[in-house]
């Protein structure tokens, strides 16, 4: 299908791309500019496409729920540092409510470049596809794919194939996913895009990948029958080349945060060596436990040094050459290395693999027990080249781990496959199974933490008659079906608020990454912590919808921020101008940085109402975390960080420690439990009464109407959220 060629205004292209793989029909429509000007892209216009497209009777593998890949007015414009970001949005797979991943490299970028704001998918292909966008000759196709099962031998036949047809490696970005994300529920994409500086045999020019890796949408993509979606783009070019309002104001804003990285990352978290992966001791500190260790049991452990940035950056990372995921961004984070695979069929080649990310390196780290490098990153090669999420896999693997150390699992069980802390052999194997679901436990596994919960209690149950249940669902460490990112949150409960409630996708971090700045001391009052809740979300989740990076605002402190006065330093407002400078200076506005992500709630908003259409009167009972998250399960976790808890059970209670020499770790244990259990539950009923909802986490019409969403809304919403009102 040919397009009419177009261009980029105020960081729009005004278009979106609409591809129907079981009808073949493929359409062009123009982006609403009442649509536009409310959901500003990215995530947020994502999701008022999946919620325009589907109904509360819509399934996840129902041909009629969408694949959307949306950029954001603010992405694509290398003069600012971070332009890379896009989103995948659709029905999760893993848990059945809306899903949102965000993601780097080319692709997003390109997919402005080549005419459109988002592309949405729908339909299931009869073969295995596929789509190429390309922005040359303003064509979309629908082709057929390689049978290739694997992202990187589909990476290479993608490269060769268009290469071919005369295309520069370097202005080919594209999706893909594996088999991995065919025989799971948390299949991830892979953004691939060609780094032309660095070194390799010789030459120069290498592919590299970030992912869009958590709700599942690999999963989706996969049974669409899409192997990969490929656009071919360049840079515009000429003055004002992106269509800015103030193009010089633009250019001026870029500068600004280009000196602010230059000058504080090398002085202080060292992204540009490190990566992200860095964070690790100092989540590992004695203070703060906050590293998870076996399953979130621990939260410190002497070894924690081992599997830091510090170690990958001085004998694992390659620094030759420039590491951001997307031209202008001088953060340069994205760390890789080379590392021998020792398990699979690739077993004895030397691969690149791109990472770890923090994630990563604590999720096949100190949660399985590995203090090994070069496994987390054979690891996470492997789940990249299967195309499934890695903190999933780590999650679902630490859980069955747990459940061997409590005899809850057997060699049988497994199929003789027994997974055991520190066991990389295992877990490797354990991973290849899992991709090519080749056993009933890793077919339970596959399906996600929820379902392996019930996989595990009905065997056990059918060989001891006990009803575990209870006790499993205490460290199965998931929010709504979705596995916990790795922070253990015992010391945040700003954090544990996060994962229950501000995060509507289930437990990750990207709406409310608090944990830190707690920490730190941020958010010493119960309000602080309640302001946070809805202050953060809107700045990160605000991000994911312009299409802009956080990691250049969220980790490299602008020293300016500390001269402000009445306002939150850690959430560095010097540095949040400069984005309102980007902002204003593309769209033509003149807001402050507050009033900008201010318009998050319509989005976060939306989110929750598409919530509301999958658990109804109960919505408010998905907003909750396994205790495992709130404090000790058991009394050798308690005795375990002993000194900690009697201090914090003293301080709740008014009283010294000294008085507890009459009670029991038991009796001690149970009330700690239900003091933070009973504090996390005032503060998200804080967090639900400030953004204007009922009791029970449902948005009330009027705040939708005052907000100006009720007329997005559709009809079935509508009536679904009058009728909860009314009866409430």
């Amino acid at each position: 299908m040919k397009y009419p060629k177009g261009g980029i205004q105020r960081g729009y292209t005004n278009r979106l791309l609409c591809v129907d793989l079981t009808t073949g029909e493929i359409t062009v429509p123009g982006l609403d500019p009442k649509v536009r000007d409310y959901f500003l892209g990215g995530r947020s216009l994502g999701l008022y496409l999946l919620h325009k497209a589907t109904s509360s009777a819509t399934k996840p593998d129902d041909p009629e729920n969408p694949l959307i890949l949306a950029n954001g007015p603010l992405g694509g414009i290398p003069q600012f540092p971070g332009t890379a970001k896009a989103m995948a949005v659709s029905l999760s797979p893993i848990t059945g409510i809306a899903g949102v991943s965000n993601f780097g490299g080319y692709f997003g970028a390109y997919l402005k470049y080549a005419g459109f704001d988002a592309l949405q998918v729908t339909g299931k292909a009869d073969r295995p596809v596929l789509i190429v966008v390309n922005g040359y000759t303003c064509e979309v196709t629908v082709e057929d794919a390689p049978s290739h099962e694997e992202a990187f031998d589909l990476e290479r036949e993608i490269a060769e194939r268009f290469t071919a047809a005369g295309y520069e490696k370097r202005h080919i970005a594209f999706m893909s996913t594996g088999i991995g994300a065919a025989n799971t529920n948390y299949g991830c994409i892979n953004s691939h895009y060609f780094d032309v500086t660095k070194p390799v045999d010789g030459r120069r020019g290498l592919f590299r990948v970030k992912q869009a890796g958590r709700t599942g949408l690999g999963s989706v993509m996969s049974r669409k029958g899409i192997r990969a979606i490929v656009v071919l783009a360049e840079n515009p070019r000429g003055e004002n080349p992106y269509g800015a309002a103030d193009w010089e104001r633009v250019k001026r804003a870029g500068a600004k945060l280009h000196k602010v990285v230059r000058e504080v990352d090398p002085n202080s978290l060292q992204m540009h060596r490190k990566g992200s992966a860095g964070l690790i001791t100092f989540m590992s500190k004695a203070e703060y436990q906050s590293l998870p260790v076996r399953n979130f049991q621990a939260g410190s452990d002497p070894r924690a040094p081992q599997i830091c940035g510090k170690y990958y950056a001085e004998h694992l990372f390659d620094h030759r050459g420039m590491d951001g995921c997307f031209a202008g961004c001088n953060l340069q984070c994205t760390k890789g290395g080379w590392v021998t695979l020792t398990s699979g069929g690739h077993r004895g080649k030397t691969v690149w693999v791109d990472g770890p990310e923090y994630e990563t390196a604590a999720g096949f780290g100190s949660n399985l027990g590995m203090w090994n490098p070069e496994f987390i990153m054979e690891a996470n090669w492997h789940c990249d080249n299967y195309g499934i999420d890695t903190i999933t896999t780590a999650g679902v693997m630490a859980f069955l781990m747990e459940c061997t150390q409590r005899g809850y699992l057997d060699k049988e069980d497994g199929e003789d496959l027994v997974l055991s802390w520190g066991d990389e052999t295992s877990a490797l194997e354990f991973i290849h199974r899992m991709a090519h679901g080749s056993t009933g436990m890793a077919i339970a596994a596959g399906k996600g933490i929820r379902e392996l919960v019930d996989w595990v209690w009905a065997r056990y149950n059918a060989r001891t008659g006990e009803d575990i249940r209870p006790e499993l669902e205490k460290f199965a460490m998931q929010a709504k079906g979705l596995p916990f990112t790795f922070y253990r949150t015992h010391k945040s409960v700003s954090m544990q608020a996060s994962y229950a409630a501000a995060s509507d996708i289930g437990a990750h971090h990207a709406a409310a990454w608090l944990i830190k700045a707690d920490l730190l001391g941020a958010f010493p009052t119960f309000e602080d912590k309640a302001w946070a809740l809805i202050n953060y979300p809107r700045v990160r989740l605000g991000n994911d919808n312009m299409g802009v990076c956080k990691l250049p605002w969220v980790d490299v402190f602008n020293p300016d921020s500390e001269t402000r006065t009445g306002t939150d330093i850690y959430i560095n407002p010097a540095s949040q101008e400069i984005y309102a400078e980007y902002y204003n200076g593309v769209l033509g506005k003149d807001l402050t940085w507050e009033e900008i992500f201010a318009q998050t709630d319509r989005d976060i908003n939306l989110q929750r109402v598409m919530n509301v259409l999958k658990y109804g009167s109960e919505t408010g009972k998905h907003d909750w975390i396994p205790d495992r998250a709130i404090g000790p399960t058991d009394d050798a976790l308690y005795e375990s960080e002993r000194e900690f808890n009697d201090r914090d059970l003293a301080e709740r209670l008014g009283m010294s420690a000294e008085n507890f020499n009459g009670m029991s770790t038991t009796e001690k244990r149970e009330k700690l439990m239900q003091l933070r259990r009973q504090e996390l539950r005032r503060l998200i009923d804080v967090y639900y009464q400030q953004r204007g909802w009922g009791r029970s986490g449902i948005p009330l019409p009027q705040t939708l109407k005052q907000l100006g969403l009720w007329e997005f809304l559709s009809q079935e919403a509508r009536s679904v959220l009058e009728r909860l009102a009314s009866s409430n």
